[in-house]
């Protein structure tokens, strides 16, 4: 019987409560120190433990995996985990296109799809010293806003970039992307492509709370200044957001043109859940300065469903749970190699 696995962290929950939904054995592989969390949860039906989520590349692990049959669903941690080439390498099947995970954690690939895909997208900045206005230099990968800090001179850069390796952070500019900041309203748009029906839902919108930078807006002016620290922009929840409806027309051709340059650059393409990240503006232009090739810790917002997937299923569905429909249809319609790498 087949099973739906995934790591303990991030969108777990959502992902294995779907696939429980969807009828399937689910499997979850547990770093020790979170057993007393996952245990709550009666959905999840067998726990691997490791004392290391790197450990799903051992023998041992990929036994058991292998022995339930089991679709592992990548999600922001095993990104931020491991290397590509030590994704690639797992020989498990994985859920989507792991090819595409490497263009979204090296940054001038992530730029190179975006640009195919026709978005628009903030222009970067190759040197420092070319530096003239306000940016935002971000660390590449899956870092879920750790180490972002803006800057609006070298001088600036420079320094808030020293005390990140001070911190431990970073190693040095290798490891910092420089990109114009672009303002407005922002919105992260979940969308599913379905390999086996072929076919683009848009699933839900939400935003990011970010700290401390978020919490910044709470201090007045003066206070702010004189307060002498690099804001983080680390993740701490989500939030909720419905956009206008002469908006979601863009928003699917947004995404038609991503999953038509994801098939011409990274075959076989962009499959199962991905986010478009951005921001509108006062005209409602989105500016896109990034995107995630899997399932977003946004989505876990919509346990049972969002505003957009509520107009598609008149029933409730998470991306969890939309990610096990689609192992089941595929299996249907014997397309299972079309959804899994």
């Amino acid at each position: 019987m087949t099973s739906i696995a995934t790591l303990g962290s991030h969108c777990a929950l959502q992902v294995l409560k779907g696939a429980k939904d969807e009828g399937f054995k689910t499997v979850l592989v547990c770093e020790k120190k979170r057993e007393r969390l996952y245990k709550r949860f009666r959905f999840i039906d067998e726990i691997i433990l490791v004392d290391s989520f790197r450990e799903i590349l051992d023998q041992r692990c990929a036994k058991i995996l292998q022995e339930n049959d089991s679709i592992i669903v990548p999600h922001g941690t095993l990104i931020s985990q491991m290397s590509s080439n030590e994704i690639e390498s797992i020989k498990n099947p994985i859920f989507g296109n792991k090819w595409i995970l490497r263009w979204e954690s090296d940054r001038k690939m992530k730029e190179k799809l975006m640009l195919e895909s026709h978005l628009p997208v903030p222009k970067s900045i190759p040197n420092p010293n070319e530096i003239k206005g306000l940016v935002i230099a971000k660390r590449h990968g899956a870092a879920g806003g750790k180490g972002y800090f803006l800057a609006t001179s070298e001088s600036d850069y420079n320094k808030k970039r020293d005390e990140l390796i001070r911190q431990g952070i970073i190693d040095g500019d290798n490891d910092l992307y420089i990109q114009e900041y672009a303002f407005g309203v922002s919105a992260y748009l979940q969308y599913f492509y379905s390999g086996a029906n072929e076919d683009l839902e848009f699933f839900g919108v939400d935003r990011r709370y970010e700290s401390d930078i978020d919490g910044l807006g709470r201090i007045p002016a003066p206070q702010q200044i004189a307060v002498d620290l690099i804001p983080s922009f680390n993740v701490i929840g989500n939030s909720p957001l419905v956009l206008r409806e002469s908006l979601l027309d863009e928003v699917y051709s947004m995404g038609e043109k991503f999953v038509e340059a994801a098939k011409r650059l990274v075959a076989p393409g962009m499959t199962g859940p991905f986010c478009l990240e951005g921001v509108y503006d006062s005209n409602g232009k989105f500016t896109s300065f990034e995107f995630s090739a899997r399932i977003v810790a946004g989505t876990n917002l919509y346990v049972s469903g969002s505003p957009y997937s509520s107009l598609m299923y008149n029933e409730p569905m998470s991306m969890g749970r939309r990610i096990a429909r689609e192992v089941k249809i595929a299996k249907d319609k014997n397309v299972l190699q079309k959804v899994v790498t």
